[in-house]
């Protein structure tokens, strides 16, 4: 969100009652964002949440998103309020059913962006139903037991240690239907015509204390009258209410607000929003993100799916056609992911290596997914679009942007990827000045270094083994002063040892046996068929001194096939 975006909206900051807010639910007033996650509270955070009340402790602010015909447009979900709730054993809910709605602003013009856990507490309490599954009762077909939420109005039935931190003040608690004792009164009753109505009241509270004792009587009066009050005539709901806010705007206040000190990612959303559109979708996912996925997380199923099925692949948004086309298409989906793991195969690149930047696959598995029986013919242009893409950093920055210009060249070159296609896009066409800039940038240490090295390595490393970068000459050697040598000459090849032109991969054991041993050293200790291999393998230049006296020249040379190397692979 710009900071000129936040002057221009409206803030007004309002107050209600308890029992406004909630006839707000009850008309449909108040929706739910649909990228709010689920109801997540506990039976005794509900209790405590009245006994807060009837302390006076305040129950923090609200904010509210106000909506009309020029924020909301048709992608913009919202669920209604659940009104029966359903915990498991542990007293957590676990039985949630968010209904979809698109929202007539005329009708629904509240957004809730912060407060809903507490509202939906409020409102199961007074107007819902409360269901609680006993242990090992099935989660969709097992018996469950209604809950009453109950307070003690006997003064001498008050827990015994109150005073303590984060304990109960008031006898306020949950219980299954029938167990209720004669000083026991449900709280939804204070929200009848008789108590709301002052000429019924006084007689009202009398019957609902006819069983007190006498010497708790008094006490039970003014209980209830503060109950009624807390609840119908003190204004404890304060808002902060947001006028002329889009669907982006509210989203990102949204996760400002709940991020409890976590960074919270719009994809986490995105997700909760999937999840409301096709209940079965983690666990759908979760069935993918095996084998070579495992860690890619559900990201990746996200941002491929808006590549797919999306109407704008740039925008993180999940709408109710796109996750029916995903769920419909899911077969066809995970068959492109098997298609990527073969053509990756055929072409020795280990998909593993893209669980942290894993948007360089998205346009392949479109690709893939368009082309299902025939993608190898473009399994060229693919490998030539993997190496530019990352030798040169294309998703550096701007991925939404980078993928939609991927997407639309593709469709515009006849669903293919190919190099004449590649070359039109200007952060992926070969020129010189990226090839030199390539060469400059990968050092040791560096994610770069470690692709190219893996890319013009990959046809024999072996799988499932660990590799390291390693210095051919090594590092220690350019700590001394070689006799001939000039100080000058020195600080140049220092400059130059943790360059690309004198890095290769080594096994990660016959690194450590390697160590700090001389190149010329290193390669005389090998058979003679060891040295043909290590000279194939890490592109040792032919007729050139493996003395460090020799290094500028060794450099070069082996710069140059490094560069020849490159060049198969991009062109």
């Amino acid at each position: 969100m710009h900071e000129n975006e936040i002057r221009e909206n409206r803030i007004e900051e309002k107050s209600i009652t308890i029992y406004e807010a909630m006839q707000d639910i009850m008309s449909d007033k108040y929706v739910i964002p649909a990228f709010q996650r689920s109801y997540v509270w506990s039976l005794p955070q509900i209790e405590k949440l009245w006994d807060s009340i009837l302390l006076g402790y305040p129950i923090a602010t609200f904010l509210y998103w106000h909506l009309d015909d020029n924020n909301v447009d048709d992608e913009t979900t919202f669920c209604q309020f659940i009104s029966d709730v359903t915990f498991n054993s542990s007293k957590v809910a676990d039985g949630i059913k968010y209904k979809l709605t698109n929202i007539k602003t005329s009708i629904s013009d509240i957004g809730v962006l912060d407060g809903q856990q507490r509202l939906t507490s409020l409102f199961i309490s007074l107007y819902g139903d409360v269901y609680m599954r006993p242990k090992n009762a099935r989660k969709r077909t097992g018996p469950k037991d209604q809950m009453k939420l109950l307070i003690d109005l006997n003064k001498y039935e008050r827990p015994e240690d109150v005073g303590g931190y984060n304990e109960k003040s008031y006898n306020i608690f949950f219980t299954k239907n029938g167990r209720v004792n004669p000083t026991h009164f449900e709280l939804k009753r204070i929200i009848s015509d008789d108590f709301r109505d002052d000429t019924k009241r006084p007689a009202a509270i009398e019957e609902a204390i006819k069983y007190v004792p006498n010497d708790s009587k008094e006490y039970a009066r003014e209980l209830l009258l503060k109950l009624y009050r807390k609840i119908c005539e003190e204004k404890l709901i304060s808002y902060t209410e947001i006028y002329n806010m889009n669907q982006d705007d509210a989203l990102e206040i949204f996760i400002r607000f709940n991020s409890g000190g976590k960074a919270l990612k719009k994809s986490e959303i995105t997700m909760s929003i999937l999840e409301v559109y096709w209940p079965s979708a983690r666990e759908n996912f979760n069935q993918v993100l095996n084998g070579v996925y495992e860690d890619f997380g559900t990201d990746f199923i996200i941002r491929t799916s808006l590549m797919l099925y999306g109407k704008d692949v740039t925008k993180f948004i999940v709408t109710r056609e796109m996750v029916e086309k995903l769920k419909n298409e899911w077969k066809k989906f995970k068959d492109a992911l098997d298609n990527l793991e073969k053509m990756f195969g055929y072409m020795h690149i280990d998909l593993r290596r893209f669980s942290s930047y894993w948007n360089v696959l998205v346009p392949v598995i479109y690709y893939i997914y368009l082309n299902p029986n025939d993608y190898m013919k473009c399994a060229k242009g693919v490998e030539v679009y993997i190496t530019r893409a990352i030798f040169f950093i294309y998703f550096r920055s701007g991925t939404p942007g980078k993928l939609k210009e991927m997407k639309s060249k593709i469709i515009e070159y006849n669903y293919e990827i190919n190099i004449d296609m590649l070359n039109t896009i200007p952060d992926l066409s070969v020129t010189e000045g990226k090839i030199d800039d390539l060469m400059n940038s990968a050092k040791k240490g560096t994610r770069l270094a470690n692709e190219v090295l893996y890319y013009t390595s990959r046809f024999w490393i072996k799988p499932g083994v660990k590799y390291e970068e390693d210095h051919l000459h090594p590092s220690n050697e350019f700590e001394g002063m070689p006799y001939g040598i000039s100080t000058e000459k020195m600080k140049h090849w220092r400059s130059l040892k943790d360059d690309l032109p004198n890095l290769h991969l080594l096994e990660g054991r016959s690194n450590a046996s390697k160590s700090d041993m001389r190149l010329i050293d290193y390669y005389k200790d090998m058979n003679s068929e060891q040295q043909k291999v290590f000279y194939e393998q890490a592109l040792i230049p032919e007729n050139v001194s493996l003395e460090l006296e020799n290094f500028e020249e060794f450099y070069n040379a082996r710069r140059l096939i490094l560069e020849k190397k490159i060049r198969e692979l991009i062109c």
